[in-house]
């Protein structure tokens, strides 16, 4: 019975299809372009809201991912080439779509030698070219500690600069085996020290094991890099292959977080139990670039 308890998904976690004409235009654009988003390929429970929203995180260098985290619906395998002409297809498809603010992740590429940081680049730059008034928030790889690498994204200046810890430090060797906690934490330090006045950003999952107090000490972790922003939302088991969930967090809870992340001192907390790294990230983006510093 507590299985199934624990399988039965709460009234707080069900959406409504997703199937709105701005919805159905939207994967039409983006179908055309033959553009990758992740929206789809993570299986978000948001895609309805963000597409009727004609927002939507686009993922690069293709759908096939060389790691295999145990949350993840990604495919793992060998991927394609790299498409050069992609940037050029996504700032067309932006500005078609009239977007003002933009999210690029990819899959991770271990199998380049820059682990895809330069497409990150190009993307950047032809987006602010086509559609100068477009920011653009990117959610990168760990590039395998290359700071190279993340040097050449941040020469490009998105405008967020985007890299999930994802869980705490207990269960990250057990749903991120070729990750790194501590390396994930200098990634972000780096950044701000690439480019000072730059805004971080970090997403965490909850529900897969972890207690409490060790999701309070990831988020100190956070800061103490400097990390201005910070998400927190239900993991959600793609399928019977990937990590069991351990519970299911109340919306309660989620406030709660939230309360604590701002105590800390992060600039933006969006916290609850569909929030997701993109999901909404023009609207958090936006709070955080008024306070006043």
């Amino acid at each position: 019975m507590a299985a199934q308890a624990q399988r039965r998904l709460p009234e707080w976690l069900k959406v409504k299809a997703p199937g709105g004409r701005n919805y159905l235009e939207l994967r039409q654009i983006i179908k055309g372009g033959r553009l990758h988003t992740v929206c789809e390929e993570a299986h978000c429970p948001n895609i309805g809201e963000c597409w009727d929203r004609k927002t939507a995180t686009f993922m690069v260098l293709g759908d096939i991912c060389t790691r295999a985290c145990t949350y993840c619906a990604v495919d793992t395998g060998k991927p394609l080439p790299v498409d050069a002409l992609e940037p050029v297809r996504l700032a067309e498809t932006v500005h078609t779509l009239g977007l003002r603010y933009v999210v690029i992740t990819s899959v991770d590429r271990d199998d380049l030698p820059d682990g895809g940081a330069s497409i990150f680049a190009q993307c950047i730059s032809r987006i602010h070219k086509r559609v100068p008034d477009c920011k653009v928030e990117v959610l990168i790889p760990d590039f395998q500690g290359d700071w190279q690498a993340l040097a050449s994204v941040m020469d490009a200046r998105p405008q967020t600069l985007n890299h999930n810890i994802e869980t705490v430090r207990r269960v990250f060797p057990r749903v991120r085996h070729r990750g790194d906690y501590d390396l994930s934490l200098e990634l972000l330090a780096r950044a701000k020290e690439l480019v000072p006045n730059a805004v971080t950003k970090s997403g965490m999952m909850v529900g897969l094991g972890e207690a409490w107090d060790e999701i309070l000490e990831t988020m100190r972790d956070l800061r103490a890099v400097d990390c201005d922003l910070l998400t927190i939302g239900q993991y959600l088991r793609p399928s019977s292959k990937h990590t069991p969930l351990a519970r299911w967090y109340t919306p309660d809870e989620f406030r709660e977080l939230q309360e604590e992340g701002q105590a800390m001192g992060f600039r933006h907390v969006a916290s609850g139990p569909l929030v997701r790294s993109s999901y909404r990230a023009d609207e958090q983006h936006e709070a955080a670039t008024k306070v006043s510093v």
